[in-house]
């Protein structure tokens, strides 16, 4: 879906929040491109509970961000996703079989239950002694959150 049609009449808060996403990413030294897209990650959340049982989360968590944040890619895609498990050193033979068998379907599941337990609504949500950090916060947010800073 267009982030366009997403944020219909609120195209200032799409462009201010697009803007500091950028600023935060550029003060962490993180890759960012402009994106105009969002897809749905429903199987990217499947493969990434699989990657976990492989001992290969953060491989696959840091090949999808590249994939969508950097290079743009649908990560909704089958193919796209069997190239992302490839970078991350994980057998697309394998992977493919994990989507076709919503064999991690269910733990994606129970994830987003929680999440609703919580009152999680926006990615990411940061949870702490009760207090909630939402959106790209910078390392002081976090100090803040955990009663540091």
């Amino acid at each position: 879906m267009a982030l366009s049609e997403l944020f219909a009449g609120r195209e200032s808060d799409l462009e201010d929040m697009q803007d500091r996403l950028r600023q935060r990413a550029a003060a962490e030294g993180l890759p960012l491109a402009a994106r105009t897209h969002t897809c749905n990650s429903r199987l990217a959340q499947e493969l990434g509970k699989w990657a976990e049982s492989q001992g290969r989360g953060d491989p696959f968590r840091r090949a999808v961000y590249r994939a969508f944040f950097v290079e743009g890619c649908n990560i909704g895609q089958v193919d796209e996703l069997m190239r992302i498990s490839g970078a991350a050193g994980l057998p697309a033979r394998e992977a493919r079989q994990v989507l076709a068998t919503g064999s991690f379907s269910p733990a994606v599941d129970a994830d987003w239950e929680r999440a609703r337990v919580l009152g999680v609504t926006a990615v990411p949500t940061h949870l702490y002694g009760g207090k909630r950090l939402v959106g790209f916060a910078s390392y002081d947010d976090f100090l803040r959150l955990i009663g540091v800073g």
